[in-house]
Parts: C-alpha cells; structure tokens; sequence
C-alpha cells in the first residue's frame, strides 16, 4: 500500500507539472478513441502509467517523429492452446503485431488437465509482458454427449475468482443447461454475476428465443455471429458482440458493414482460434482493424473497437486509451490506413521495434508430468474403423463449409466393398474417427466427412474442440491407423501420413494441445507440416484443414459434428446413425 501511495504521489506531482516525467512521448499525433479525433500534444509517463496531455518535460524522450500514437489493442477472447504454443511463447508473437492485453479462455488445457491446466495457463502468463486476463472454462465439458478429461463444477471454479487475472466466467457453451436452469450451471452464473464478473456467451445459431434466455441469464457478449442481422439481433439485446476474424472463422467481412456510429460502442475484436502461422504472418487485433478498414470502417472508430471498447467491455479501467490514469500501453503506427505497426510500448517500455520483440525473455513454467502425459488410448486395430453399408448406399455426411465452423448435414450415397465404406475420391468422401484419450474407455466414433479434399493418406490431431479426443481423417484404414499410433507414441500433436509412412509430425507434449519448443522453432515445424500437405490434398484447398479437422468435433456449433460417441445432430441436440434415409 506504501508503494502504491507513493506512486500516485509522483504521478499527481507529474500532471501537475512540480516534478518531470519519466518518459515523454513528443512530436505524436495522439489518437483520442474518446472524441474520435487527432491531438497533438505530449503525453507524460510516470512507472508506467499516463499523468497528463499537454506540454511536459521528462528525464526520457520519446520522439514520435509525427507517428500516430495509439492504445495497444486487446483481443476480447483467445484461446492461447489454439496457437500451439505456451502464454509466455504466445506473448512473444502477439506483441509485435500491437496486442498488449488479451481476454483468455483457458477451456482447452481444462478439459484435458482441469484445474491443473488452468494454473499452469494463469502461471506461465505471469511470466510474459503481455498483460493476460483469464475467465473460468464455464463449460467442461462443453456438453454430456461426448467424454472429456475433466469435470468442473462451480465450486471447482470459484477458487479461481480470488486470483486478480481472473475477471470473469468463460463462454458458456452449454445451453441446453442454462435452458433448463441445471442446479451447476445456476450456480457457475450466480457465483461469476455476484462478483459483478463478466459472462462470456456462445450463441452460435440461437434464434431469438435462445437469445433472450442468454440474456435472462446475464449473458452478455457473443462471438459466434457469422451475419450482419444476427450481430444486430444481440446488439439490441443488449449484448457485446466480439468480431471474431480467426483462422477457422472468418466472420469479420459479413458483420462490419451494420456497425455504425449509434452502435459501434457495443463493439469490439477477437481472434479466438488462430494458429501460429498465421498469427506471424497476418496479426492478430491489428488484421481485425486492417481488415475493417478495406471494408469502410472509419480508421479510429475501428481502433477505438480495438481499445476502448474491449477495455469497457471486460471492465478494464485502466486500459484502451491514451489519457491520463491509463496505463501507457501505446503503440506508433506509420498511417491510418495500412496500420503498420513501427514500435509497441509496455508501461512505457519498447517491447518491439520494427516487427521484432524485444521485450524480456522469461523462461517458461515447467508443466507437471499430469499434462504431459495426456494421450491415453487403448489398443486399435483396423477393425475397429470399420464403417458397415446399408444396402440403400446412402449414409449422413457432414460437409466442410470453408473458413466457418458450421457445417452441413448431407444424405449421400457412398461407395462401399464388401458391406464396408470405401473413401472416395470422386465423391470427396473421407473417413474421419475420433478416439477417447482420456480415460481409456475404447470410444471410437466413426463418420464419412465432404470437402477436406483429401486425395491420399490421413491427417491427425489430439487438438479437436472442446474435447480434445484424438481426430483422425483419411482415405484408408492403414494410413488411419499409422497416425493414431504415431500420436499416442508422442503424446500428442498434429501428424501427416501417407503410404504406410510419416510425412510430417509435430509433438504437443503439453495436454496434447501445446508444444514444450520455442514459437519460432513451432513455426518452422508448421511450415513443413503445411508443405508435407501437398502430398495428400488438393492444391486448391482455401482454408486450414487442421483447424477445420479440429472443429468438426465440436458439438455446440451446427449443423453435424463427430464425438467419441458418434455422429451428433447439433440442431437436435441428439446422436443419430451413419445409415442415410
């Protein structure tokens, strides 16, 4: 407390003018995400806070050389898993590319490890200079139709409410319990609405009935729009959307043209999920402000969703602005409009320049052996993918929409040998298995998969929302089988096969979801993985067919998903057979 009073001791001092800054930022032209407007003014920084705009003097200059100055940008909801790396590896990258604070759901790790993977998540980003704010996985496992590797109950949550990085109640997933008002999930929202805490929704699909119970709960942001009239339909509930542009699901150019100068304040960014790669070679906040942009966004209304917005959303008062009290996260942009990103700053600190880190390098948190060895399967043989044909030659399929995670439930006729289905290229039909890696209970559910563009062999990943059950797709059994194998051998990853051989692999050995190496070392593996890809896919694939292996699992987003379990008709919230009417 001593400390803190001394500090707003200098800092009133500062804005006074009756002692010099530490560091003053000259020559910017400072962007006002309050007023939407350019001043030129200097901006004086005391132990890493704002005192004042105006005239001031500092020990340290900072000379904007005419450079727009403008708050670090926040990404309203990211889970960290889905880049592959570690919190403190994933700091490394996002900084660069303007982010300084970040909302997390850590519901990957969660319902691999539980509450063991959440501490190592809020741990290891204590370690970085990115600030991270985590909610509490709300739903694991996001539902009771397939199995996972824990359950959290809201008494298990409500420890972590104690911890200052935790601000909130995760994205609530399951809302056939909200519905029907579950004895957990009544208390998982009061518990998070009694703190005044935020709560994260998913809505994906919800007509306005849905809708309003969400509301009814105290359920106030979505990220799940994919259209400008369902962005609306929430917005005039009363809800927060987050514009969500990841490497699964890009939805930000079908829902920026309805945002508006009434509306805009209702707001903001997130990425989600976005793999490595792309968050290097794209960006992450600063792609959703570029891309709003090219699709006529005014430049400082599309900061200010990027800033002010996601602060007043999730509660962060000291963050999103460039004015006095706020904390001096700023970055210096070159324009307006390509949003090139010439220096980040952290509480006053260069922590990148000229797209390089250079911030601390702080080692990471050593996982226990619980995380590690995530990647529990009972023996497979190839009988066990067997997918018997009715004599109709008709059987569910479930279509690949392009970039989105929904996908469409089709009837299709399917080629077979011996009673048996056969992948067919023709048809783009491929086999696609997900295996229980848990608790060894020896689920396997099988289902046939349209638009993966799959010419050969078989792909394979551990990471498959929100379950994280092992995923497999292929066009044989024995290229199946060889990546399965491979997977439990190295306890997790992303793995490409083909003729009875490993073309590519990369180890998670973090919950089967993360990697132990360094980003940039990650990065050269994903390349060569994405390379490996040509060998056993059509060249004109236009998305990441990773990511979209790995959300064909999630039975919470229509229209037609795969669990542990079996084919799962989202819509009616019931399993149902392979065999087509």
């Amino acid at each position: 407390m001593t400390n803190q009073k001394e500090q707003l001791r200098k800092r009133i001092k500062v804005a006074n003018k009756q002692q010099p800054a530490d560091v003053v930022i000259k020559n910017g032209r400072i962007i006002d995400v309050f007023n939407q407007d350019i001043v030129e003014v200097d901006v004086a920084i005391v132990d890493g806070m704002i005192a004042g705009l105006g005239e001031f003097d500092g020990e340290r200059t900072i000379d904007a050389q005419g450079k727009y100055v403008c708050p670090g940008f926040i990404d309203g909801h990211v889970h960290i898993e889905s880049s592959m790396v570690t919190p403190s590896e994933f700091s490394k990258v996002v900084i660069p590319h303007g982010v300084t604070s970040v909302i997390t759901d850590p519901h990957e790790i969660a319902n691999v490890s539980g509450e063991e993977g959440i501490q190592f998540m809020i741990e290891d980003a204590q370690t970085s200079l990115l600030d991270v704010y985590f909610m509490a996985p709300s739903s694991v496992p996001a539902t009771p139709m397939e199995n996972n590797g824990a359950h959290l109950a809201a008494n298990q949550l409500a420890p972590f409410y104690e911890q200052k990085d935790v601000i909130g109640l995760a994205e609530v997933m399951d809302y056939p319990s909200v519905a029907n008002a579950s004895e957990d999930m009544v208390e998982k929202l009061l518990n998070a609405s009694k703190l005044k805490l935020n709560i994260d929704g998913h809505a994906a699909g919800f007509g306005p009935n849905e809708l309003n119970v969400y509301n009814a709960a105290g359920i106030r942001t979505d990220h799940e729009c994919n259209t400008g009239e369902e962005a609306l339909d929430r917005v005039r509930r009363g809800m927060h959307v987050l514009i969500r542009e990841g490497s699964a699901s890009e939805d930000l150019t079908s829902i920026i043209s309805v945002v508006n100068p009434r509306n805009a304040h209702r707001f903001l960014f997130c990425t989600d999920d976005k793999g490595l790669d792309e968050l290097i070679s794209e960006g992450s906040i600063d792609h959703n402000v570029r891309l709003s942009i090219q699709h006529g966004a005014e430049p400082i209304q599309a900061i200010q969703m990027a800033t002010l917005n996601a602060a007043q959303c999730y509660g962060l008062e000291h963050k999103g602005a460039i004015a006095p009290g706020y904390e001096a996260d700023f970055l210096l942009l070159d324009d307006l409009e390509s949003i090139r990103i010439n220096e980040v700053y952290k509480g006053g600190m260069c922590v990148s320049l000229g797209g390089e880190y250079v911030g601390e390098d702080s080692p990471s948190i050593e996982p226990r052996t619980s995380i590690t060895n995530s990647v529990n399967l009972l023996d497979i043989n190839l009988e066990d993918l067997q997918i018997p044909v009715t004599s109709s030659k008709k059987a569910h399929v479930m279509e690949v929409i392009p970039n989105c995670l929904l996908t469409n439930k089709l009837v299709m006729d399917v080629d077979e040998q011996n009673g048996l289905f056969l992948p067919s290229f023709d048809r783009d039909q491929a086999k696609l298995a997900v295996i229980e890696r848990h608790q060894r209970t020896g689920n396997i559910g099988l289902g046939i998969v349209k638009g993966l563009y799959l010419e050969e062999g078989a792909i394979a990943s551990t990471v498959a929302h929100d379950s994280h059950n092992l995923v497999v797709a292929g066009t044989n059994d024995h290229d199946i089988l060889l990546a399965i194998i491979h997977l439990k051998e190295v306890n997790g990853g992303l793995v490409v096969a083909k003729d009875s051989e490993i073309l590519a692999s990369i180890p998670f050995g973090i919950g089967g979801l993360m990697s132990k190496k360094d980003y940039s070392t990650v990065n050269q593996q994903l390349h060569h993985l994405h390379n490996s890809l040509q060998y056993v896919m059509k060249q004109d694939a236009s998305f990441n067919p990773f990511l979209t292996l790995s959300f064909l699992t999630l039975p919470v987003i229509p229209e037609l998903k795969l669990t542990d379990k079996g084919l799962y008709d989202v819509t009616k919230h019931k399993h149902m057979s392979i065999e087509g009417e």
